[in-house]
Formats: C-alpha cells, sequence, structure tokens
C-alpha cells in the first residue's frame, strides 16, 4: 500500500488534464454549501405555514443531515464505480429531483411531504461532497492541495452566505403580511397551498440550475481517466475509531456540525422576538448573511493565525469565545443579543477544517477511509437541532443555546487534548 501523499502525487500525475476542471469543483462547493443554508429560511417558513412547536420544525434538518449517515457511504461505492465526474452529475441530478419534489409537497401542503423532498436533497448533496473533496487533491500538484481545499471552501463559504439573504427574499417575505394563527378552515388551507408554492417556485428554480450544472459536469465526463476505483469494504474505516483521538475528533465534527446548523436554524426566530431586534421575518432572514458571512471573513483569517499558532490551542480559544457570546447573548437583550449571537458565525470559521485535520493526523496511507467516516459525523446536523428545539420549547430560546454552547464546550477540550502533535504509534500502517 502507498502513503497518502503518494497517492495523491500518483493521481496528479494520471490526470494533468483534470486542472481544466476547477471552475466546476468549485461550482460543486457553492452549490452545496448555498441549498443546505437554505435550511435556515425554510424552517421559519414552514414553522409559521404548519404552526410547528420548535422541536417540529427542527426535523427539518434532520431529514436534511440524516442524509450523511445513510448515504455517505454508498455514495463512496458509487464514486468509485462511475468515476468523478459521473458521480458529480448523478448526484446534481438527484438534488434536482429533490428540489422538483417540492411541487407535490406544495400540492399536498403536508409537512411530511416537504420533509421527504429535503431528503432527496441532501442524498444528491451527500454524493457531490464525496466527490468534490477527494477531487481537489488532483486538480494540480500535492504540495498545494491545502490552499486549493481552503480557496474551494471559500466557493463554500460564500454560497452559505448568499443562498439565505436571496432566499429570505424569496420565500419569507410574505409570511409576516399573514398570521396563520388567526386562519381556520378553507382560508387556513387556501393560505397554506399560497404559501406553500412560494416555497416550491423557489425551489423550481433551483432545480432548473441544477440540471443546467448537471449537463455541464456530464459533458466533462471523459476528461479524467483511470478515476474508478471499486471500494471493496467501506466499513473498514470502523476500527479507526480506536484511535482515541480520531474517536475524540469524530466526536467533535458530530458537535461541530451540529452546533452551527442549530444557531443558523433559530436565528430568524431568535431575532424576530421582541427582547433582541423584533426584525420582520425577511428583515431576520437577511441577518443571516452577517453569520455565516462571518464564517467566511473569519476562515481567511483563520488560515494566517494557523501559520502562527498551535491548531490544536487556537481552536480551544475560538471554541471558548463562541461559548461567551452564547452566553452574553443568552443573558442580555436588544442589540448585544442579537449581534453576539451573529458573531458565533465568525468563531465556527476554523473549527471544521482544524478539527477535520487534527483528527487525521499522522493515519497515513489511511487518511483517505478517516476522511470518510468523518463525513459520516456531519449527521449531528440531524440530532443536535431537534434536541434544542424540544428544549426551546419547554424553556424558550435563549436558555435552549445551552445546548450549542455545551457542543463548544465539547471542542474546546479536544484543541486542548490535540494541543500536541499526534504519537507517532499513530503513523503504524501508513505502509504496507
Amino acid at each position: 500500500m502507498v502513503t497518502a501523499a503518494g497517492a495523491a502525487t500518483r493521481d496528479a500525475e494520471q490526470h494533468p488534464e483534470a486542472r481544466g476542471l476547477s471552475p466546476f469543483v468549485f461550482a460543486l462547493f457553492f452549490v452545496f454549501g448555498g441549498i443546505t443554508s437554505l435550511n435556515d429560511v425554510l424552517i421559519p417558513k414552514l414553522k409559521a405555514l404548519f404552526s410547528l412547536s420548535y422541536g417540529q420544525a427542527m426535523l427539518v434538518q434532520s431529514a436534511f443531515f440524516i442524509g450523511y449517515l445513510l448515504v455517505s457511504l454508498p455514495a463512496a461505492l458509487l464514486v468509485g464505480r462511475l468515476g468523478y465526474m459521473r458521480a458529480a452529475a448523478v448526484g446534481l441530478l438527484a438534488m434536482a429531483a429533490g428540489c422538483l419534489l417540492f411541487l407535490p409537497a406544495a400540492a399536498s401542503a403536508a409537512f411530511p411531504a416537504f420533509l421527504g423532498a429535503l431528503f432527496v436533497v441532501a442524498a444528491g448533496i451527500t454524493v457531490v461532497q464525496v466527490v468534490a473533496n477527494p477531487l481537489i487533491s488532483i486538480l494540480g500538484p500535492p504540495a498545494t492541495a491545502h490552499s486549493r481545499l481552503t480557496f474551494a471552501q471559500g466557493f463554500n463559504s460564500l454560497g452559505t452566505t448568499l443562498f439565505p439573504f436571496v432566499g429570505a427574499t424569496l420565500i419569507l417575505g410574505s409570511i409576516a403580511t399573514v398570521d396563520p394563527a388567526t386562519l381556520a378552515g378553507a382560508a387556513l388551507d387556501r393560505f397554506r397551498a399560497a404559501e406553500a408554492r412560494v416555497v416550491s417556485n423557489a425551489y423550481l428554480g433551483l432545480a432548473a440550475a441544477l440540471m443546467v450544472l448537471a449537463a455541464a459536469v456530464w459533458l466533462q465526463r471523459r476528461r479524467l481517466t483511470h478515476d474508478r476505483t471499486p471500494v471493496a469494504d467501506p466499513l473498514a474505516a470502523l476500527d479507526l475509531l480506536r484511535r482515541p483521538r480520531f474517536a475524540f475528533g469524530a466526536a467533535c465534527i458530530f458537535l461541530y456540525v451540529g452546533a452551527e446548523v442549530t444557531i443558523g436554524s433559530l436565528l430568524v426566530s431568535y431575532l424576530s422576538q421582541p427582547g433582541t431586534l423584533a426584525l420582520s421575518g425577511e428583515a431576520a432572514g437577511r441577518h443571516l448573511l452577517f453569520y455565516w458571512g462571518g464564517a467566511m471573513v473569519g476562515r481567511f483569517l483563520g488560515a494566517g493565525l494557523l501559520r502562527a499558532v498551535s491548531p490544536g490551542k487556537l481552536l480551544a480559544a475560538d471554541a471558548g469565545l463562541a461559548i461567551l457570546l452564547i452566553l452574553l447573548s443568552a443573558n442580555s437583550a436588544g442589540a448585544v443579543s442579537g449581534w453576539t449571537l451573529l458573531a458565533v458565525g465568525l468563531c465556527n470559521s476554523i473549527m471544521f477544517p482544524t478539527i477535520f485535520s487534527l483528527a487525521c493526523e499522522r493515519l497515513g496511507a489511511r487518511t483517505a477511509e478517516g476522511s470518510g467516516l468523518l463525513c459520516v459525523a456531519i449527521v449531528g446536523g440531524a440530532v443536535v437541532p431537534p434536541l434544542t428545539g424540544l428544549l426551546a420549547d419547554r424553556t424558550g430560546l435563549a436558555a435552549a443555546l445551552a445546548v450549542p454552547a455545551l457542543c463548544y464546550a465539547g471542542i474546546a477540550a479536544f484543541g486542548w487534548y490535540a494541543r500536541r502533535p499526534a504519537p507517532a504509534r499513530d503513523l503504524a500502517e501508513t505502509v504496507a
């Protein structure tokens, strides 16, 4: 078995033509990041439309992120059988199919139908993400792979910043004019049908764009040669969980995605409260720009800091700052309460890539296996939000922020634990 670096060098040498695929790969990062963050706008819309509790509304994220648990390993098998570009086209078409399912969901005006459509969208996104991460490594020399990944993540952050801003205008604008709680019978049915069409029309536009992108990617399917590597046993990576550092890191990916998604999902409702910024739903949705935009800006700032500061120590400090901001937000009012919670987005910036790299440190030839397993841990986005929503129904939004705060506490502990390089014993299995 060759080392991971050797495999990357081999792939780069085998696929010199891959360098012309950069625009397509960056487009994939932009699209799956943007559509994922659009859930933050969809949640308050469906909550108002169907008179849901916070716990019920957060099932939007559960239906979405459960896809990472159920589809990540099958997606790896698909990529191994079809190759990168063909699998990417299949993933994009699955996303488009999920968006089209919003049409019958709107016609039925039933909340479970929307959840089913979201799961199909998420399944497609999982396939695309499984393709995009390793494809970055063969777009150029292995020595610059890290900078390419950072640049690609910038496109991902651009998507998460722009999509909610536009979505707030398209999806949330009309909900503020009518209170569904004041309607009943036929009037309520007509209102739900009309508002459901607003959602379906937005996703219909996304479906059209995704099909165009899928066609463009499909036309590039022959650009790569020898890019099909059937996976013999996708469950073999599970024994990596015996390594404490990797297992702790995987748990923190679970916690991080759960905390980030939870706060983003609650922000519109939180900022609309009279005790915070008292914004309309549409205006609160536009403020998501600051949460996700903060993560984008912080990613570039953090890239410089990581060259001078221990990644583990910086991660611990960053998570500690997130906890302080949450505590300040939950125990204050007005602008301070709203803007301190938005500022948590800046803290989120370096967490995912830093946890990811610290967990995979010195895995050697098994780095790719570890990477796939860490992607499964993204299912935290399906678990933490509904737990927070259930607590919010009992105690209110401010008190429920204790759940993401506890997630960040776990991340801070991992940062301190991993402040030193991984022990030499983790070099085992680098070659075989």
